[in-house]
């Protein structure tokens, strides 16, 4: 028997291009695209320094046509998933490997506009993992407060 391991990528930061959404022959769904996540520090000699890193992320099924659906370039997105590598030839005859993310779930941040140009508000996404045969809800979070509420800034969790 195997011992216990984890693989869990979890990121936070902003979609470099639109998805490409894509079939597969077998008519199942896939889409990719790219998260930007930034570092910032100062270094021993006291110049701000910035560093930048780029993650392929990967999503399979009715997640898939939901990342089509909801995500588009420079938005903030909350990503979850699992890290694979993959080896394949390329045009050229070099084999090559990539690592690449299997995200199993996601949240979008802020306010953006979707393919039609109209404004999407904050939703979040609730997902399933890929095994279940579940379907996928979306929830529309509300992101301004009515005008009998009141909004106290101590109470806000970040």
């Amino acid at each position: 028997m195997a011992s216990r391991s984890l693989n869990r990528i979890v990121l936070i930061g902003n979609l470099t291009r639109d998805p490409e959404l894509k079939y597969t022959p077998a008519g199942t769904a896939v889409c990719t695209f790219s998260i930007a996540t930034n570092r910032s520090w100062t270094s021993s000699d006291g110049q701000a320094k910035e560093e930048v890193q780029y993650h392929r992320v990967v999503a399979w099924q009715k997640l898939a046509e939901l990342c089509g659906k909801l995500l588009n370039k420079g938005r903030k997105v909350f990503a979850e998933g699992r890290m694979t590598y993959r080896t394949y030839t390329g045009k050229d005859g070099i084999q090559r490997t990539i690592a690449e993310i299997v995200l199993d779930d996601f949240i979008v941040f802020g306010e953006g506009k979707n393919a039609s140009g109209t404004t999407v508000v904050d939703k979040k996404v609730e997902t399933i993992s890929e095994s279940e045969e579940a379907a996928i809800k979306t929830e529309e979070v509300k992101t301004e407060p009515s005008k009998d509420e009141t909004v106290n800034p101590d109470d806000i969790p970040f």
